[in-house]
């Protein structure tokens, strides 16, 4: 049987060992209330990915009559193999992680860095080509072409409002579409925003950032508040799901982000590879653009790696410290 990736202790332990053994009706519902509280240990998207990893690796132990939980390197490694063809490089490092996080749940001992497991993935990372995917950043200069064609709709002000305070507070996706009123504070200066949980912040801590009025029609907090205005929003959701009779439905999908993204990109002809992460990949790369020192640059964006910013900077600071005027050509 395949065992949930958030199994507990001895219990699970003894159903993995003996995969034709049914579990009782006492020990599901205890299973799925340990489950339901390990959850809040983590984000809904890190949970649904250890769900997925964890199944496809039980399925094919259980396929191979292989062991799941707890694993041997040896199965590891023979696992990672026989996958090597069908997935990237970053999918087999994820699902590595899951397998060890399952491990980790049900008190199993799991070192990623054993040798029979650390020898197959530095082959694979040398045998196979590994870029990782990078979306197009939504700089201010093609924001600018986005938004152009952007009427005064209800829809369209949302959207409006939804990429430049997205792109000001380098806001991830599921950042935008969970803000509500109350994570708001307007000023004569600007905004107050309040991430209540993040991707960097997942026990709910609070994360405050400041967005700055502008003398622009790009104003992202004028652009915000001229929606909400005008949408009737005083409480709950800030960005609502809007039907082409401008009424008000159920509350936005992180998928929704980017489907925004694309339309308006799309419609302004814009090359590149656009989605939700283009807002916040322009924060960085066009503050790198227009100088702004690292640290500024993270106090918005928030990363725990500054490896990851720094590819950022550098994309945006590439033509300025390109020598070819230099060169004299």
């Amino acid at each position: 049987m395949i065992i949930h990736p958030l199994a507990t202790e001895n219990p699970m332990t003894d159903l993995a060992a003996t995969p034709d053994r049914l579990p009782s009706p006492d020990l599901i519902e205890v299973e799925q209330e340990a489950v339901e509280i390990a959850a809040q240990a983590r984000s809904a998207n890190t949970i649904r990915a250890y769900k997925a990893d964890w199944v496809h690796f039980a399925y094919w132990c259980n396929v191979n009559t292989l062991q799941a939980l707890p694993a041997l390197p040896r199965t590891i490694a023979l696992y990672v193999t026989a996958h090597k063809d069908q997935y990237s490089m970053a999918t087999l490092n994820r699902r590595l992680s899951s397998i060890a996080a399952a491990h980790r749940m049900a008190d199993h001992p799991f070192d990623t860095r054993c040798r029979e497991i650390a020898l197959v993935m530095d082959g694979l990372r040398r045998t196979k080509t590994v870029r990782q995917r990078q979306v197009t950043a939504l700089t201010t200069p093609l924001l600018k072409r986005a938004l152009d064609n952007t009427s005064e709709t209800v829809a369209d002000q949302r959207d409006r409002a939804l990429i430049l305070v997205g792109m000001a507070g380098a806001l991830r996706r599921s950042e935008l579409v969970a803000l509500e009123i109350s994570d708001l504070t307007f000023s004569p200066e600007g905004m107050r925003l309040v991430i209540k949980r993040s991707k960097g912040d997942q026990f709910g801590e609070g994360q405050a950032i400041a967005i700055g009025r502008t003398n622009t029609n790009l104003c992202p907090v004028a652009n915000l508040e001229a929606y909400l205005e005008r949408a009737g929003i005083s409480e709950g959701r800030v960005f609502r799901a809007i039907d082409r009779h401008d009424n008000f439905g159920a509350r936005m999908t992180d998928q929704s982000v980017a489907l925004i993204v694309k339309k308006w990109t799309s419609r302004a002809g814009l090359d590149g590879d656009y989605s939700g992460h283009s807002l916040r990949a322009g924060f960085a790369t066009q503050a790198a653009k227009s100088g702004v020192e690292e640290r500024k640059i993270a106090s918005t964006t928030r990363h725990r790696n500054m490896d990851v910013l720094r590819r950022y900077i550098r994309e945006g600071e590439l033509f300025a410290n390109a020598v070819t005027t230099d060169l004299g050509l």
